[in-house]
């Protein structure tokens, strides 16, 4: 049995939830509340991590503050073009070591990234639930990212994200427009592999 959402079909029944989920770059510009936001970070507070270790941290800025103004320029010139128009963006941030339980020293978690890609995921569908859309993106100064913010040594920068509401693709340039649909997906047999890995 297949699942059909959002001019998309997954192979399997999944909840169309996961299908509703994509990186738009057109928003509508409204605001959207601290409350609001901080319910869609709560959602990947709550991801599962090595240890528990929770190596997630989120930068956040609502858009017409000041630490919009400050956040914005860590964003390359491309996705500035349209990131503009979001309600917020966020900074995504690992934190590279961890004590494991028992242990009196810190150590390099080998997943940190992972972890806290699980954790994008979660905050990314929990906009979707709530209405918006949360568009990841690695189109960023990182070096800006650790000066602006003041990030020490034991983080990495690992992403942004723009979160709002879907707004019209004409406010795109052209380009953009003709990309201004939910993308599609590899057929599930070409990433998954019972008992033996398949290199493509």
């Amino acid at each position: 049995m297949t699942v059909t959402s959002n001019h998309r079909q997954a192979d399997y029944p999944i909840e169309p939830s996961f299908l509703n989920r994509w990186s738009p770059r057109a928003f509508t510009g409204e605001t959207i509340s601290e409350e609001q936001l901080l319910t869609i970070l709560e959602a990947g507070r709550w991801a599962p991590s090595a240890y528990n270790s929770q190596p997630w941290r989120f930068v956040y800025a609502l858009r017409g503050t000041e630490q919009w103004d400050r956040i914005f320029p860590i964003l390359n010139d491309f996705n500035q073009g349209w990131a503009k128009s979001a309600s917020a963006l966020v900074i995504i941030v690992s934190k590279t070591h961890f004590t494991a339980p028992g242990a009196t020293e810190a150590t390099l978690s080998y997943s940190h990234s992972f972890d806290t890609g699980a954790a994008w995921g979660s905050f990314a569908h929990q906009a979707n639930l709530l209405g918006f859309q949360a568009h990841g993106m690695t189109g960023i100064h990182f070096d800006k990212a650790i000066d602006i913010l003041g990030i020490p040594k034991g983080y990495r920068v690992e992403a942004a994200a723009a979160i709002g509401r879907l707004g019209d693709k004409a406010q795109l340039p052209d380009y953009l427009q003709a990309r201004e649909t939910p993308s599609p997906r590899r057929p599930l047999s070409e990433v998954a592999f019972n008992g033996t890995f398949v290199a493509g």
